[in-house]
C-alpha cells in the first residue's frame, strides 16, 4: 500500500534506466519522481513526508558522489547508488558518507525495494531527530547567558556547591539558576534534562 508522503526521487541521465525504475517503484505502489540531471533534483521543491534519492554514480555534470557532498548540509534523504560500473574506491567513498545501499545494474527488484524501504525507514527516525534536536535548541535559546554556565557544569554532575564555586556564585543563587534551567527547558526531572544536554552536545568539560 503506498503511504501518503512517501517519495522515491530517481535521478539518472539514462532515459530508458530512469524510466525502468521509475515503473518498478510504481509497480510496487510507491510514489516516484525521475530527473534525468543531478542539477534538475537540486532545483526539485520537495515536499515529502519520508523519501529517499536513487541516483546513479555518473552522470555528466554533477555525479552522483558530488551531488551527495553537496547535499550533506541540506537534510538529504537517505541515498540508493546504482551504477552499470562502478569501482571498488567510488563504492567505499558513498558508502563511508552515509548512502544506504550501492546497487548493480541492472537492478534486482527485490533488493531495490528492501533499500527504499530501509531508506523510508532511516528518513523518518532522521526527521523526527531533527525536529526534536530543533525543539531543544528553541528550549536553549530561553536560557539567560548565566544559565548557560550554569547548564554543563551541572549536567557533568557538579555537586550545586561545587558548580557555584566554579563560576564565583553562592549556593543559593547557583540552586535559582538551576530552577529556572529546569523550567526553561522543560525538564521533568534532572535525568532528562542531562539527557536533553547530551543531545545538545552538552556536557563539556567545566575546565
Amino acid at each position: 500500500m503506498r503511504n501518503a508522503g512517501e517519495i522515491s526521487y530517481v535521478v539518472d541521465d539514462d532515459a530508458s534506466v530512469r524510466e525502468a525504475v521509475c515503473a518498478m517503484l510504481d509497480s510496487a505502489d510507491i510514489q516516484v519522481v525521475g530527473f534525468e540531471s543531478a542539477e534538475a533534483y537540486l532545483c526539485h521543491l520537495r515536499s515529502d513526508h519520508a523519501a529517499c534519492l536513487i541516483t546513479d554514480l555518473r552522470m555528466p555534470g554533477i555525479g552522483g558522489l558530488e551531488l551527495q557532498r553537496r547535499l550533506r548540509a541540506l537534510d538529504s534523504p537517505p541515498i540508493i547508488f546504482i551504477s552499470g560500473r562502478g569501482d571498488v574506491p567510488s563504492i567505499v567513498q558513498a558508502m563511508k558518507a552515509g548512502a544506504i545501499e550501492f546497487l548493480a545494474k541492472p537492478l534486482d527488484m527485490t533488493a531495490l525495494l528492501t533499500a527504499v524501504t530501509a531508506a523510508f525507514a532511516k528518513d523518518r527516525v532522521q526527521r523526527h531527530q531533527r525536529a526534536e534536536l530543533s525543539d531543544l535548541q528553541q528550549r536553549l535559546s530561553l536560557l539567560s547567558p548565566r544559565e548557560r554556565e550554569v547548564l554543563p557544569l551541572i549536567a557533568t554532575g557538579l555537586l550545586n556547591k561545587q558548580a557555584a564555586s566554579v563560576l564565583g556564585i553562592t549556593e543559593v543563587t547557583l540552586q535559582i539558576h538551576r530552577s529556572q534551567i529546569m523550567r526553561k527547558m522543560a525538564a521533568r526531572s534532572f535525568a532528562e534534562l542531562v539527557r536533553m544536554a547530551g543531545k545538545l552536545g552538552i556536557p563539556q568539560d567545566p575546565a
